[in-house]
């Protein structure tokens, strides 16, 4: 097992960063989105208890470090009703992950959960009671909303302004931390932990123990220049948007020079961006079997809707294999109701882009949308060895910490990447051939945090 040590102090933390030629697997499980496949004969379902626990045991016995979900907070909408094509919404996912603690034995438990309609007191009681029922395995991904529209089934509406929902997640999770290091020793009493601000106010008595890997993880995915130092100040883990090597490469660099001004090593905090893998015997096979993939991601019943989300208008009497509509859309900006992907676009600007670019390349509906949606940037298509010496590269580098998959199709889609894409990193030494420890922070090779000082004192008021 890892052997733990407390972090060094600032003066004392290393600022050069070292690879550790290692790189490591986390498999996303999205739920309804455009890039996994529920409509073919092999899809299971996004809501049934099998398929979470048939991916999640393929991910462990891969030796894959976590198991991470997404969240939904509101049903996504499709011209102000819910969407037919992707109506159903996901378990909530610490009640789904603690149901997989039973069922597996390694993998880490990755929970994506919102500060904004959330309170730190609860949050971090519900993230400890899962960090010990799994044995220290659990982990927190932190995001932030402040739209009026998910904040409708909170009663909340658009309270937080959007300039502060990275200080109002600061504050939040420097309590949470308070919370977990409130215990004096391992088996407690806890102290007392207070914090007054804007938005809540915490007086707690903390009611638990610390885990076996003292807290639990924490991994954030905001890619603004906000975001970047949130995760640099406070995250393990940082669930990155950059997959392609050369970006990789400087994002890591960003990174670095961000975690080492926020005092901390520049080692601190490792990157797993998301990414799709489309694999086969040859790099022949893979490229048609990623034709098919595209295919049946987008069917025509998704590209026609895909452009009414921009047009705010029906489509349906367009042929998805015919040109793009000629009319105009009936908005002027798209709006938040169907995911961050549509949000905030010019739709009359986009339109005009759209039809020039699609006429210019002879393209459908069909395949000009196909064409916006496919995983360009994050997704590594070619053979077994083709892949894993590309990834021998990252890891050689150090240009990733590993790779958070989005499979293609559940629960199948990790099959051929534990069977056989992880022996071919094995045979290049770049992969784990066993877990490192029982919790995941020994997967991580993360070090012990250091107790946050007098965590009786009010967090940063906000």
């Amino acid at each position: 097992m890892t052997q733990h040590t407390r972090a060094k102090s600032d003066a004392s933390t290393p600022e050069e960063f070292r690879p550790s030629g290692q790189i490591q697997f986390g498999v996303f499980f999205q739920g309804v989105n455009s890039g996994t496949i529920w409509k073919a004969p092999e899809s299971g379902s996004q809501t049934d208890f099998e398929s979470f626990r048939r991916i999640a045991q393929t991910a462990e016995r891969g030796l894959f470090a976590a198991f991470f979900l997404g969240e939904g907070l509101r049903l996504r909408e499709h011209l102000g009703r819910p969407h037919a094509l992707d109506v159903v919404g996901r378990p909530d996912a610490q009640t789904m992950l603690a149901a997989l603690a039973s069922v597996t034995t390694n993998i880490g438990l990755v929970a994506t959960q919102n500060t904004t309609y959330n309170d730190p007191a609860d949050l971090a009681h519900r993230l400890a009671s899962l960090d010990l029922i799994s044995g220290g395995r659990a982990a927190w991904n932190i995001v932030t909303t402040d739209n009026a529209w998910t904040g409708a089934n909170f009663r909340r509406g658009g309270y937080l302004d959007h300039a502060d929902r990275y200080k109002h997640a600061e504050a939040f999770v420097e309590t949470a931390k308070r919370i977990w290091d409130s215990w004096d020793t391992p088996d407690g009493p806890g102290r007392r932990v207070r914090h007054e601000g804007q938005h809540y106010t915490v007086d707690v008595a903390p009611r638990l123990p610390r885990s076996a890997q003292y807290r639990p993880v924490l991994f954030q995915a905001g890619d603004s220049p906000e975001g970047r130092n949130f995760a640099a100040r406070q995250a393990d883990v940082i669930f990155s948007a950059h997959p392609k090597f050369d970006d990789a490469v400087a994002f890591r660099k960003d990174l670095v020079e961000r975690s080492v001004a926020a005092g901390r090593g520049a080692n601190a905090v490792q990157i797993m961006p998301a990414s799709e893998f489309i694999l086969a015997r040859t790099s022949a096979e893979a490229a048609e079997k990623k034709e098919w993939v595209r295919s049946l991601q987008i069917g025509p019943q998704q590209a026609v809707a895909y452009l009414e989300q921009f047009w705010g208008r029906q489509l349906s009497a367009y042929d998805p294999d015919g040109p793009l509509p000629e009319i105009d859309p009936v908005v002027e900006e798209t709006s938040e109701t169907r995911g961050s992907g549509f949000h905030g676009a010019k739709a009359r600007q986009l339109a005009d882009q759209w039809r020039a670019e699609a006429k210019d390349k002879g393209l459908s509906i069909r395949q000009f949308v196909t064409s916006k949606t496919a995983r360009i940037d994050s997704t590594f298509t070619g053979s077994y060895t083709a892949v894993a010496d590309q990834l021998a590269e990252y890891a050689r580098v150090g240009a990733v910490d590993g790779f958070n998959i989005s499979p293609w199709l559940i629960p199948t889609g990790l099959d051929d990447i534990v069977n056989h894409l992880v022996p071919e990193l094995q045979e290049r030494g770049v992969y784990p051939t066993e877990y490192r420890g029982a919790t995941l922070r020994d997967h991580l090779g993360l070090e012990t945090p250091v107790r946050t000082a007098d965590v009786a004192v009010a967090a940063v008021r906000t």
